[in-house]
């Protein structure tokens, strides 16, 4: 006859996060060092045009953006078999390289992982990038995989809500979450829409990986909550069209004041049930997608004298890299050792429309 194991045990079992780390590709570009590329992609369009394109790029708030590919590639008349060809060599060499970094930041060693999970949306690959890093780290052959591939910006939270359930329906497990992501990648040289020239100033290439554990032994911001917020009848602000030339990029104008208008609902009935307010969070770590979201969330805060500044400084250092940015936010908090107790609120938007949310303590 088995004995239950005692509830106490899962009540006051923990899922935390370990550790975060990133990773750049190899080639970067200041955004001045951009323009000159737009002179020659933009040759034969109209002046006022071109000038109004320029004005986009230089006012993005993004200083400087790196690629897996040098802009001569970005700006090459290349098909989509061939940037998909980089894409998937380029992810596995940056997925190996930032979970190595984050095993060797915890002192974890690869068959100390249980699941792993991979998140991109900016090119195809199947096998997905999970059965490449079981192979190049010799992970365990009864490791759980997931890999989140149409969950766009909101997929690097998204892939820490699926760790964290996992782990607190087995204690004493660990998970790694790998986002690489390079929307430099699904650049369309044809396409002169408003939607793929925002994105293009905007975006930037990279990689993450967020290390978590229901190990009673392991040390870092508590998971206490995570919740997905599901716009209706919002499917058409946000996500790719796959097109003979490759993924091509929806990015609707409304996308600010569709989240300004929602950010109650989004934001209050979470914080509620946790018995908190918004007074009450110590760290915003926001995904920065673009300088006018980051606008309108910063001015929804600015009354209750919360900042949002490590967000614009990561949208500034790096671009948009979809679902990695909110993890290069994270990295930059826990980097500042957040006094204990504290409370942080991780929040991203992505296809769907949806948000995703996660309460930490520090």
């Amino acid at each position: 006859m088995g004995f239950p194991l005692p509830m106490d045990n899962f009540k006051n079992m923990s899922v935390k996060i370990k550790c975060v780390s990133k990773q750049l590709p190899k080639y970067s570009r200041k955004t001045e060092e951009i323009i000159p590329f737009l002179d020659t992609w933009l040759v034969g369009q109209d002046a006022r045009f071109i000038k109004k394109v320029k004005k986009i790029f230089e006012s993005a708030a993004v200083d400087k953006r790196y690629s897996i590919m040098d802009p001569i590639e970005v700006f090459a008349n290349t098909s989509f078999e061939e940037r998909n060809d980089i894409y998937v060599r380029e992810v596995i060499e940056l997925g190996e390289k930032v979970l190595e970094k984050s095993l060797i930041k915890a002192d974890w060693n690869p068959e100390d992982l249980d699941y792993i999970i991979t998140v991109s949306c900016t090119g195809i690959m199947i096998p997905s990038l999970d059965a490449y890093l079981i192979n190049k780290l010799q992970l365990r052959q009864d490791i759980v995989r997931l890999p989140v591939t149409e969950m766009g910006c909101a997929a690097g939270i998204s892939g820490i809500i699926y760790a964290k359930n996992f782990l607190k329906a087995n204690p004493g497990k660990r998970a790694a979450v790998i986002a690489v992501e390079s929307p430099t990648a699904t650049f369309q040289l044809d396409d002169f829409s408003m939607a793929n020239i925002v994105s293009a100033a905007i975006f930037g290439d990279g990689a993450a990986c967020v290390l978590l554990s229901s190990h009673n032994e392991d040390e870092g911001p508590e998971i206490l909550d995570e919740e997905m917020y599901h716009f209706y009848e919002a499917e058409h602000l946000m996500g790719f069209k796959l097109t003979n030339s490759g993924l091509q990029m929806v990015l609707d104008i409304e996308v600010p004041e569709t989240i300004a208008s929602h950010f109650p609902d989004i934001i209050n009935p979470f914080l509620e049930k946790n018995n908190l307010k918004i007074e009450d969070l110590d760290h915003l770590i926001f995904h920065p997608g673009g300088k006018k979201i980051v606008q309108t969330v910063e001015e929804l805060f600015s009354d209750l004298g919360k900042n949002i500044d490590d967000t614009k400084e990561v949208l500034r250092l790096y671009g948009n890299m979809s679902s990695a940015t909110v993890l290069y936010v994270l990295e930059r908090i826990m980097d500042a050792k957040p006094q204990k107790g504290s409370k942080g609120l991780m929040l991203s938007f992505g296809p769907g429309f949806s948000a995703q949310k996660v309460l930490l303590q520090f």
